[in-house]
C-alpha cells in the first residue's frame, strides 16, 4: 500500500508543482521585474557594473520555474504520500479524504506559514549577498521547528481526544502548537535587510504571491491526492 500511496503522492505533486508555477508567474512575476528593475537602478547609481545573466529571465520565468516547481511538488507529494501512510486510521476518523485535508492543511501551516510569518519572502534587491547562508540557515531552522511544534500537537490533541472529545482535544493541539511555534519564533533571531527606499506595496505584493503560491501548492497537493485515493474501504483492503 505504501508504495502506491507514494505514486499518488507524487503524482498529486507534479500537478500541483504545475499550477502552484502558473500562479507565481502570474502574480510574483511582475513584482519580480519591478524589483529588479529597482536593483539595477540602484546598481546604476551606485557606479556598479551590471552583474552577468548566467541563466536567462525568459528562462528564468518560463520553463525554469515550471520545471523546477513539478519537481519540487514531485518530491513534496511523495512525502506527502508517506505522512498520509503513517496518518491513515490515526487521524481523519478513517476517511482518507478528511486524513489528506488535514495533513494538507498542517503542512501548509508548519512548513509554509509560520516559517514566513518569521522569516519572510523577499524579493531581489533584498538581502547582502554574505549573509545569504545564515538567513538560509534560519529560515530552515524555523521551519523544523515549526513541524516539531505540528507533531507535538498533533500528538498531544490525539491523546486527549481520547479522554475529553474531539474539540477539546484539537483546541488544545492548536494551542500546543501556536505556543510551541511562537516560543520558537520569539528566541531565533530577527533579519531586516530591506533597504530604507524600498517600495512597501511591492515587498508586500510579492511576499503574498509567495505565500499564495505555497497556498495554491498544498491545497492542490491535497484535493489532488484526496482524488486519486480510493475510499476506505479499499484502502483498508490493500493493507
Amino acid at each position: 500500500m505504501v508504495g502506491s500511496l507514494l505514486l499518488r503522492g507524487m503524482l498529486a505533486g507534479l500537478l500541483a508543482g504545475l499550477l502552484a508555477a502558473a500562479f507565481g508567474a502570474l502574480a510574483g512575476e511582475p513584482s519580480i521585474e519591478r524589483a529588479i528593475a529597482y536593483e539595477s537602478a540602484a546598481a546604476q547609481a551606485a557606479g556598479e557594473p551590471p552583474e552577468p545573466e548566467i541563466v536567462s529571465r525568459d528562462v528564468q520565468r518560463g520553463p525554469g520555474l515550471f520545471a523546477a516547481a513539478m519537481v519540487y511538488g514531485a518530491a513534496l507529494g511523495g512525502f506527502f504520500g508517506l505522512a498520509f501512510a503513517f496518518a491513515h486510521g490515526r487521524i481523519g476518523g478513517g476517511d482518507p479524504r478528511a486524513v489528506a485535508a488535514l495533513l494538507a492543511t498542517a503542512g501548509f501551516v508548519a512548513l509554509a506559514l509560520a516559517p514566513a510569518l518569521k522569516y519572510p519572502a523577499n524579493p531581489p534587491a533584498i538581502g547582502a549577498a554574505d549573509t545569504i547562508g545564515a538567513r538560509t540557515a534560519l529560515f530552515f531552522i524555523m521551519m523544523f521547528a515549526s513541524l516539531t511544534a505540528m507533531i507535538l500537537a498533533a500528538a498531544t490533541g490525539r491523546n486527549l481526544a481520547a479522554r475529553f472529545g474531539a474539540w477539546r482535544g484539537a483546541l488544545t493541539g492548536v494551542v500546543v502548537f501556536v505556543t510551541a511555534a511562537l516560543f520558537a519564533g520569539v528566541l531565533l533571531p530577527s533579519v531586516n535587510e530591506v533597504p530604507a527606499d524600498f517600495p512597501a506595496d511591492l515587498l508586500w505584493r510579492f511576499r503574498l504571491a509567495s505565500l499564495g503560491t505555497q497556498a495554491v501548492l498544498w491545497s492542490a497537493i491535497g484535493f489532488g491526492f484526496a482524488l486519486l485515493t480510493p475510499t476506505a474501504r479499499h484502502l483498508s483492503a490493500s493493507d
